[in-house]
Protein backbone atom coordinates (compact mmCIF):
# COMPACT_ATOMS: atom_id res chain seq x y z
CA UNK A 1 0.00 0.00 0.00
CA UNK A 2 1.60 3.29 -0.69
CA UNK A 3 1.96 6.48 1.67
CA UNK A 4 -0.10 9.46 1.39
CA UNK A 5 1.94 12.53 0.37
CA UNK A 6 2.48 14.59 3.02
CA UNK A 7 1.20 18.36 2.95
CA UNK A 8 3.89 20.83 3.91
CA UNK A 9 1.48 23.12 5.75
CA UNK A 10 -2.20 21.98 6.38
CA UNK A 11 -4.66 24.86 7.60
CA UNK A 12 -7.73 23.84 8.99
CA UNK A 13 -9.97 27.45 9.17
CA UNK A 14 -10.41 29.92 6.04
CA UNK A 15 -10.97 33.41 7.96
CA UNK A 16 -8.27 35.83 9.48
CA UNK A 17 -6.03 33.48 10.96
CA UNK A 18 -5.69 31.07 7.98
CA UNK A 19 -5.15 32.99 5.79
CA UNK A 20 -2.54 35.16 7.95
CA UNK A 21 -0.75 31.79 8.25
CA UNK A 22 -1.26 31.35 4.51
CA UNK A 23 0.13 34.69 3.98
CA UNK A 24 3.34 34.57 5.64
CA UNK A 25 4.08 30.93 4.76
CA UNK A 26 4.36 31.96 1.17
CA UNK A 27 6.62 35.38 1.90
CA UNK A 28 9.07 32.96 3.66
CA UNK A 29 8.39 29.53 1.29
CA UNK A 30 7.41 30.35 -2.23
CA UNK A 31 7.00 26.37 -3.08
CA UNK A 32 5.88 23.95 0.80
CA UNK A 33 2.25 22.74 -0.39
CA UNK A 34 -0.42 24.74 1.72
CA UNK A 35 -3.42 23.11 1.72
CA UNK A 36 -6.77 24.92 3.13
CA UNK A 37 -9.86 23.11 4.87
CA UNK A 38 -12.77 25.18 5.44
CA UNK A 39 -16.72 23.74 6.10
CA UNK A 40 -18.06 26.18 4.37
CA UNK A 41 -17.96 26.72 0.77
CA UNK A 42 -17.21 29.93 0.23
CA UNK A 43 -13.54 31.84 -0.63
CA UNK A 44 -12.60 33.57 2.16
CA UNK A 45 -14.85 36.52 3.36
CA UNK A 46 -15.22 39.04 6.59
CA UNK A 47 -17.36 37.42 9.00
CA UNK A 48 -17.96 40.87 10.48
CA UNK A 49 -20.18 42.03 7.47
CA UNK A 50 -22.18 39.15 7.59
CA UNK A 51 -24.83 41.66 9.35
CA UNK A 52 -24.29 44.46 6.56
CA UNK A 53 -25.32 40.93 4.01
CA UNK A 54 -28.45 40.68 6.13
CA UNK A 55 -29.05 44.09 5.43
CA UNK A 56 -28.41 44.31 2.19
CA UNK A 57 -25.64 46.47 2.44
CA UNK A 58 -23.44 44.61 0.48
CA UNK A 59 -22.92 41.54 -1.78
CA UNK A 60 -21.27 38.39 -1.15
CA UNK A 61 -18.54 39.46 -3.74
CA UNK A 62 -17.89 42.95 -1.56
CA UNK A 63 -17.25 40.95 1.55
CA UNK A 64 -14.68 38.93 0.01
CA UNK A 65 -11.53 39.54 2.47
CA UNK A 66 -9.07 38.68 -0.53
CA UNK A 67 -9.14 39.09 -4.29
CA UNK A 68 -10.84 36.08 -5.88
CA UNK A 69 -7.31 34.83 -7.40
CA UNK A 70 -5.71 35.01 -4.12
CA UNK A 71 -5.47 30.82 -4.05
CA UNK A 72 -4.32 30.68 -7.40
CA UNK A 73 -1.75 33.24 -7.30
CA UNK A 74 -0.32 31.69 -3.81
CA UNK A 75 -0.56 28.21 -4.90
CA UNK A 76 -2.67 27.59 -2.25
CA UNK A 77 -5.18 24.46 -2.82
CA UNK A 78 -8.51 24.64 -0.68
CA UNK A 79 -10.88 21.64 0.21
CA UNK A 80 -14.14 24.11 0.63
CA UNK A 81 -17.58 22.66 2.22
CA UNK A 82 -15.62 19.88 3.96
CA UNK A 83 -15.74 19.48 7.61
CA UNK A 84 -12.76 18.09 9.90
CA UNK A 85 -13.97 14.83 12.10
CA UNK A 86 -11.15 13.73 13.52
CA UNK A 87 -7.36 14.46 14.24
CA UNK A 88 -4.43 11.87 14.75
CA UNK A 89 -1.40 13.90 16.22
CA UNK A 90 0.66 11.12 16.25
CA UNK A 91 0.18 9.69 12.59
CA UNK A 92 -0.51 13.32 11.48
CA UNK A 93 -3.72 13.01 9.79
CA UNK A 94 -7.07 14.57 9.34
CA UNK A 95 -9.91 12.45 8.49
CA UNK A 96 -12.63 14.60 6.73
CA UNK A 97 -16.47 13.66 6.00
CA UNK A 98 -15.77 13.05 2.40
CA UNK A 99 -12.37 12.27 1.33
CA UNK A 100 -9.59 9.78 2.39
CA UNK A 101 -7.49 11.26 5.37
CA UNK A 102 -4.93 13.99 4.85
CA UNK A 103 -0.98 14.09 6.32
CA UNK A 104 0.38 16.88 7.19
CA UNK A 105 3.87 18.14 8.24
CA UNK A 106 2.44 21.62 10.06
CA UNK A 107 -0.60 21.40 10.92
CA UNK A 108 -2.60 25.34 11.92
CA UNK A 109 -5.81 24.81 13.58
CA UNK A 110 -7.46 28.17 12.53
CA UNK A 111 -11.04 26.89 13.26
CA UNK A 112 -12.98 29.87 14.60
CA UNK A 113 -15.81 29.53 17.47
CA UNK A 114 -19.29 28.00 16.70
CA UNK A 115 -22.50 29.67 18.42
CA UNK A 116 -23.13 28.71 22.17
CA UNK A 117 -27.11 27.14 22.05
CA UNK A 118 -28.34 27.36 25.33
CA UNK A 119 -30.82 24.44 26.26
CA UNK A 120 -34.08 26.16 25.47
CA UNK A 121 -37.24 24.36 24.72
CA UNK A 122 -38.40 24.80 21.42
CA UNK A 123 -35.07 25.85 19.77
CA UNK A 124 -35.17 23.42 16.80
CA UNK A 125 -38.36 25.37 15.48
CA UNK A 126 -38.69 26.72 11.86
CA UNK A 127 -38.02 30.23 12.46
CA UNK A 128 -35.16 29.63 15.17
CA UNK A 129 -31.86 31.00 13.82
CA UNK A 130 -27.70 31.68 14.88
CA UNK A 131 -25.88 34.72 13.20
CA UNK A 132 -22.14 33.28 13.20
CA UNK A 133 -21.54 32.69 9.27
CA UNK A 134 -22.71 33.87 6.02
CA UNK A 135 -25.06 30.74 5.46
CA UNK A 136 -26.70 31.94 8.66
CA UNK A 137 -27.17 35.55 7.40
CA UNK A 138 -28.14 33.69 4.15
CA UNK A 139 -31.48 31.79 6.11
CA UNK A 140 -32.23 34.70 7.94
CA UNK A 141 -32.68 36.24 4.55
CA UNK A 142 -34.45 33.82 2.60
CA UNK A 143 -36.73 33.69 5.48
CA UNK A 144 -37.60 37.07 6.09
CA UNK A 145 -38.29 37.04 2.42
CA UNK A 146 -41.05 34.53 2.70
CA UNK A 147 -43.26 37.48 4.13
CA UNK A 148 -45.17 40.17 2.63
CA UNK A 149 -46.93 41.48 6.63
CA UNK A 150 -44.52 43.00 9.65
CA UNK A 151 -42.26 40.46 10.73
CA UNK A 152 -41.64 40.37 14.60
CA UNK A 153 -38.11 39.27 16.46
CA UNK A 154 -36.74 38.16 19.53
CA UNK A 155 -32.86 38.07 19.87
CA UNK A 156 -31.76 36.33 22.97
CA UNK A 157 -28.36 37.93 24.07
CA UNK A 158 -27.44 41.69 24.05
CA UNK A 159 -23.53 41.24 23.43
CA UNK A 160 -22.21 42.19 19.69
CA UNK A 161 -23.52 39.46 17.97
CA UNK A 162 -26.85 40.52 19.13
CA UNK A 163 -26.36 43.80 18.56
CA UNK A 164 -25.10 43.90 14.90
CA UNK A 165 -28.09 41.41 13.67
CA UNK A 166 -30.55 43.66 15.50
CA UNK A 167 -29.45 46.63 13.55
CA UNK A 168 -29.66 44.53 10.36
CA UNK A 169 -32.84 43.68 11.30
CA UNK A 170 -33.90 46.85 11.91
CA UNK A 171 -32.93 48.15 8.56
CA UNK A 172 -34.75 45.35 6.95
CA UNK A 173 -37.98 46.61 9.09
CA UNK A 174 -37.88 43.73 11.36
CA UNK A 175 -39.94 44.76 14.89
CA UNK A 176 -36.85 43.52 17.63
CA UNK A 177 -36.76 42.99 21.26
CA UNK A 178 -33.92 41.78 22.38
CA UNK A 179 -33.13 39.71 25.45
CA UNK A 180 -30.12 40.05 27.69
CA UNK A 181 -29.77 38.13 31.21
CA UNK A 182 -27.18 41.15 31.92
CA UNK A 183 -28.47 44.30 33.45
CA UNK A 184 -27.56 45.83 30.50
CA UNK A 185 -25.69 45.14 26.53
CA UNK A 186 -22.91 45.36 25.26
CA UNK A 187 -21.52 44.59 28.99
CA UNK A 188 -18.41 42.73 28.48
CA UNK A 189 -17.10 45.06 25.37
CA UNK A 190 -18.27 48.87 27.33
CA UNK A 191 -18.57 50.03 30.76
CA UNK A 192 -21.70 51.60 32.20
CA UNK A 193 -21.72 55.06 30.54
CA UNK A 194 -21.35 53.57 26.84
CA UNK A 195 -23.90 50.78 26.95
CA UNK A 196 -26.18 53.68 28.52
CA UNK A 197 -25.39 55.26 24.72
CA UNK A 198 -26.01 52.28 22.91
CA UNK A 199 -29.13 51.08 24.58
CA UNK A 200 -30.75 54.73 24.07
CA UNK A 201 -29.84 54.78 20.63
CA UNK A 202 -31.17 51.28 20.48
CA UNK A 203 -34.59 52.36 21.87
CA UNK A 204 -34.98 55.65 20.00
CA UNK A 205 -34.82 53.38 16.73
CA UNK A 206 -38.13 51.14 18.00
CA UNK A 207 -35.92 48.14 20.14
CA UNK A 208 -37.56 47.03 23.36
CA UNK A 209 -34.63 45.97 25.47
CA UNK A 210 -35.15 43.60 28.49
CA UNK A 211 -32.42 43.37 30.75
CA UNK A 212 -32.00 40.58 33.67
CA UNK A 213 -33.75 38.34 32.46
CA UNK A 214 -33.59 34.93 30.08
CA UNK A 215 -36.01 33.16 28.04
CA UNK A 216 -36.60 29.35 29.10
CA UNK A 217 -38.63 28.29 25.88
CA UNK A 218 -39.96 29.19 22.45
CA UNK A 219 -43.11 28.55 21.75
CA UNK A 220 -44.84 27.71 19.11
CA UNK A 221 -48.85 27.84 18.33
CA UNK A 222 -48.62 26.10 14.65
CA UNK A 223 -46.74 22.87 13.91
CA UNK A 224 -43.15 23.69 13.75
CA UNK A 225 -43.16 27.38 14.07
CA UNK A 226 -42.37 30.07 16.12
CA UNK A 227 -45.24 32.02 17.51
CA UNK A 228 -43.19 33.83 20.86
CA UNK A 229 -41.09 33.19 23.79
CA UNK A 230 -41.28 32.76 27.66
CA UNK A 231 -39.27 34.40 29.95
CA UNK A 232 -38.27 33.31 33.45
CA UNK A 233 -40.45 35.66 35.07
CA UNK A 234 -43.89 33.81 33.23
CA UNK A 235 -44.00 36.70 30.19
CA UNK A 236 -44.69 35.86 27.06
CA UNK A 237 -43.17 37.88 24.43
CA UNK A 238 -44.83 37.30 20.33
CA UNK A 239 -42.59 36.97 17.67
CA UNK A 240 -42.48 35.07 13.92
CA UNK A 241 -38.80 34.51 14.90
CA UNK A 242 -35.46 33.82 16.94
CA UNK A 243 -32.12 34.74 16.68
CA UNK A 244 -29.77 33.01 19.46
CA UNK A 245 -27.13 35.33 20.44
CA UNK A 246 -25.56 34.42 22.99
CA UNK A 247 -22.06 34.34 22.28
CA UNK A 248 -19.59 31.67 20.45
CA UNK A 249 -17.24 29.22 21.88
CA UNK A 250 -13.90 27.80 20.34
CA UNK A 251 -14.82 24.99 17.65
CA UNK A 252 -12.87 22.00 19.55
CA UNK A 253 -15.01 18.96 18.84
CA UNK A 254 -12.22 17.20 16.72
CA UNK A 255 -9.20 18.05 19.02
CA UNK A 256 -10.87 15.19 21.38
CA UNK A 257 -8.23 12.76 22.35
CA UNK A 258 -5.28 14.47 20.20
CA UNK A 259 -3.28 14.91 22.90
CA UNK A 260 -3.08 18.63 22.09
CA UNK A 261 -4.36 20.81 25.61
CA UNK A 262 -6.82 22.42 26.06
CA UNK A 263 -8.55 25.01 28.69
CA UNK A 264 -10.99 27.29 27.91
CA UNK A 265 -9.74 27.18 24.21
CA UNK A 266 -6.88 25.50 22.88
CA UNK A 267 -3.57 26.68 24.90
CA UNK A 268 -0.35 28.19 22.70
CA UNK A 269 2.95 29.55 23.44
CA UNK A 270 3.87 32.71 22.40
CA UNK A 271 5.40 31.03 19.04
CA UNK A 272 1.64 29.98 18.49
CA UNK A 273 2.78 26.08 19.15
CA UNK A 274 -0.13 24.19 20.90
CA UNK A 275 1.83 21.37 23.51
CA UNK A 276 1.98 18.92 20.74
CA UNK A 277 5.05 19.34 18.50
CA UNK A 278 4.24 20.63 14.73
CA UNK A 279 0.62 21.40 15.41
CA UNK A 280 -0.11 25.22 16.20
CA UNK A 281 -3.47 27.25 16.54
CA UNK A 282 -4.65 30.74 16.26
CA UNK A 283 -7.61 33.27 16.64
CA UNK A 284 -10.87 32.33 18.16
CA UNK A 285 -10.28 28.46 18.73
CA UNK A 286 -6.47 29.45 20.92
CA UNK A 287 -5.82 30.80 24.44
CA UNK A 288 -3.02 33.19 23.37
CA UNK A 289 -1.47 35.92 25.35
CA UNK A 290 -3.21 38.86 26.36
CA UNK A 291 -0.74 41.96 27.28
CA UNK A 292 -3.00 43.54 29.34
CA UNK A 293 -3.79 40.76 31.85
CA UNK A 294 -0.65 39.00 31.32
CA UNK A 295 -1.63 35.55 30.32
CA UNK A 296 -3.27 33.18 28.29
CA UNK A 297 -6.84 34.24 27.21
CA UNK A 298 -9.63 34.08 24.60
CA UNK A 299 -9.81 37.00 22.76
CA UNK A 300 -11.84 35.73 19.98
CA UNK A 301 -11.24 39.44 17.69
CA UNK A 302 -10.22 39.43 13.95
CA UNK A 303 -7.37 41.39 14.32
CA UNK A 304 -6.24 39.22 17.12
CA UNK A 305 -6.52 36.36 14.79
CA UNK A 306 -4.68 37.68 12.19
CA UNK A 307 -1.88 38.64 13.69
CA UNK A 308 -1.75 35.20 15.60
CA UNK A 309 -1.83 33.65 11.97
CA UNK A 310 0.99 35.20 11.02
CA UNK A 311 3.12 34.64 13.73
CA UNK A 312 2.00 30.69 13.53
CA UNK A 313 2.98 31.12 10.02
CA UNK A 314 6.73 32.01 10.04
CA UNK A 315 7.09 29.42 12.86
CA UNK A 316 5.65 26.55 10.08
CA UNK A 317 7.80 28.09 8.04
CA UNK A 318 11.03 27.75 10.08
CA UNK A 319 11.04 31.72 10.67
CA UNK A 320 11.34 32.15 14.31
CA UNK A 321 8.81 34.35 15.42
CA UNK A 322 7.28 35.89 18.78
CA UNK A 323 3.39 36.86 19.22
CA UNK A 324 3.38 40.13 20.51
CA UNK A 325 -0.06 39.73 22.26
CA UNK A 326 -3.09 40.96 21.70
CA UNK A 327 -6.26 41.88 23.63
CA UNK A 328 -9.78 42.95 23.68
CA UNK A 329 -10.36 45.24 21.09
CA UNK A 330 -13.85 46.25 19.62
CA UNK A 331 -14.84 49.52 16.85
CA UNK A 332 -18.69 49.63 16.71
CA UNK A 333 -20.83 52.09 15.42
CA UNK A 334 -24.21 50.41 15.93
CA UNK A 335 -27.32 52.82 15.30
CA UNK A 336 -24.81 55.55 14.65
CA UNK A 337 -23.18 55.82 17.83
CA UNK A 338 -19.40 55.70 17.12
CA UNK A 339 -17.52 53.58 20.08
CA UNK A 340 -14.05 52.18 20.24
CA UNK A 341 -12.71 49.73 23.30
CA UNK A 342 -9.66 48.08 24.38
CA UNK A 343 -8.41 46.43 27.33
CA UNK A 344 -10.48 46.82 30.49
CA UNK A 345 -13.20 49.17 29.99
CA UNK A 346 -13.76 48.71 34.26
CA UNK A 347 -11.08 48.51 36.62
CA UNK A 348 -10.90 45.17 39.18
CA UNK A 349 -9.76 46.96 42.05
CA UNK A 350 -8.63 50.66 43.49
CA UNK A 351 -5.33 49.97 42.85
CA UNK A 352 -6.16 51.16 39.31
CA UNK A 353 -6.41 55.03 37.88
CA UNK A 354 -9.46 55.91 35.82
CA UNK A 355 -9.38 59.73 34.41
CA UNK A 356 -12.81 60.52 31.72
CA UNK A 357 -13.72 63.29 30.30
CA UNK A 358 -17.62 64.07 29.08
CA UNK A 359 -18.97 66.44 27.37
CA UNK A 360 -21.27 67.20 24.35
CA UNK A 361 -22.10 63.82 23.81
CA UNK A 362 -18.50 63.06 23.93
CA UNK A 363 -16.87 60.40 25.99
CA UNK A 364 -13.10 59.87 27.12
CA UNK A 365 -12.26 57.33 29.68
CA UNK A 366 -8.59 55.60 30.27
CA UNK A 367 -7.94 52.97 32.48
CA UNK A 368 -4.05 53.23 34.04
CA UNK A 369 -1.93 50.83 36.01
CA UNK A 370 1.60 51.58 37.12
CA UNK A 371 1.91 54.80 34.74
CA UNK A 372 0.84 52.62 31.70
CA UNK A 373 -2.51 52.12 30.01
CA UNK A 374 -4.63 49.24 31.13
CA UNK A 375 -7.77 49.89 29.24
CA UNK A 376 -9.70 52.61 27.19
CA UNK A 377 -13.11 53.87 25.96
CA UNK A 378 -14.14 56.82 23.60
CA UNK A 379 -17.78 57.12 22.36
CA UNK A 380 -18.38 60.13 19.53
CA UNK A 381 -15.20 61.39 18.67
CA UNK A 382 -13.13 58.39 18.17
CA UNK A 383 -10.23 59.83 15.63
CA UNK A 384 -7.05 59.73 17.92
CA UNK A 385 -8.30 56.14 19.80
CA UNK A 386 -5.35 54.11 17.44
CA UNK A 387 -2.72 56.80 18.69
CA UNK A 388 -4.02 55.53 22.35
CA UNK A 389 -4.44 51.92 21.42
CA UNK A 390 -1.27 51.76 20.63
CA UNK A 391 0.56 53.55 23.65
CA UNK A 392 -1.28 50.58 25.21
CA UNK A 393 -0.25 48.65 23.48
CA UNK A 394 3.86 49.27 23.28
CA UNK A 395 3.62 49.27 27.27
CA UNK A 396 4.22 53.16 26.82
CA UNK A 397 4.50 55.08 30.73
CA UNK A 398 1.65 57.78 30.15
CA UNK A 399 2.23 59.07 33.74
CA UNK A 400 3.76 62.33 32.53
CA UNK A 401 0.88 63.07 29.96
CA UNK A 402 -2.28 61.14 30.60
CA UNK A 403 -4.40 64.32 31.51
CA UNK A 404 -3.69 65.07 27.59
CA UNK A 405 -4.66 61.45 26.72
CA UNK A 406 -8.69 62.69 26.79
CA UNK A 407 -8.20 66.31 25.85
CA UNK A 408 -10.23 67.34 22.80
CA UNK A 409 -7.00 68.40 21.18
CA UNK A 410 -4.97 65.31 22.02
CA UNK A 411 -2.47 64.10 18.92
CA UNK A 412 0.81 63.26 18.16
CA UNK A 413 2.34 66.43 19.01
CA UNK A 414 0.51 66.17 22.59
CA UNK A 415 3.60 63.22 23.64
CA UNK A 416 6.72 63.95 25.08
CA UNK A 417 9.61 64.46 21.71
CA UNK A 418 11.20 61.00 22.99
CA UNK A 419 8.19 59.01 22.45
CA UNK A 420 6.86 61.07 19.90
CA UNK A 421 9.94 60.50 17.78
CA UNK A 422 9.81 56.86 18.20
CA UNK A 423 6.14 56.61 16.50
CA UNK A 424 6.95 58.50 13.76
CA UNK A 425 10.38 56.02 13.53
CA UNK A 426 8.33 52.77 13.53
CA UNK A 427 6.93 51.91 9.80
CA UNK A 428 3.11 52.24 9.87
CA UNK A 429 2.37 48.78 8.72
CA UNK A 430 2.80 47.87 12.34
CA UNK A 431 0.18 49.75 13.66
CA UNK A 432 -3.72 49.18 14.01
CA UNK A 433 -5.73 51.88 12.92
CA UNK A 434 -8.96 51.53 14.70
CA UNK A 435 -10.91 54.27 12.69
CA UNK A 436 -10.34 52.19 9.86
CA UNK A 437 -11.72 48.93 11.38
CA UNK A 438 -14.91 51.27 11.98
CA UNK A 439 -15.25 53.23 8.49
CA UNK A 440 -14.04 50.64 6.29
CA UNK A 441 -14.67 46.94 7.88
CA UNK A 442 -13.70 45.17 5.28
CA UNK A 443 -10.27 46.72 5.93
CA UNK A 444 -10.12 45.71 9.24
CA UNK A 445 -6.85 43.98 9.44
CA UNK A 446 -5.17 45.88 6.36
CA UNK A 447 -2.92 47.50 8.78
CA UNK A 448 -1.97 45.27 11.14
Amino acid sequence: MSVPEKIKYLIIGNSAGGIGAAEAIREVDKKGTINVISDEPYPAYSRPLISDYLAGDYTVEKMLYRPVDFYEKNSIKTILGDKVIQLDTEKHTVKLESIKPLTYQKLLLATGGSPIIPRIEGNGLQGVFTFNKLDDARSIDEFLNRYTKKIRAVVIGGGLIGASVTEALLKREVKVTIVEMKDRILNTILDEETSAMEAEALVECGVEIITDHTAVSINSYFPGEVSGISLDDGRSIPCDMVVIAVGVQPRLDFIKNSGIKVNRGVIVDRQMQTSVADVYACGDVAEAFDFIYRENRLTPIWPNAYAGGRTAGRNMAGIPDKYPGGTAMNAVKYFGVKIVSAGLVVPPDESYETLREVHDHIYRKIILRDGKLAGMVFAGDIEKSGIVYNLMKDGTDVSSFKEAIISDDFGLTSLPDDIRQAKLATPPDKYISVVTSIEEPEEIVVEE
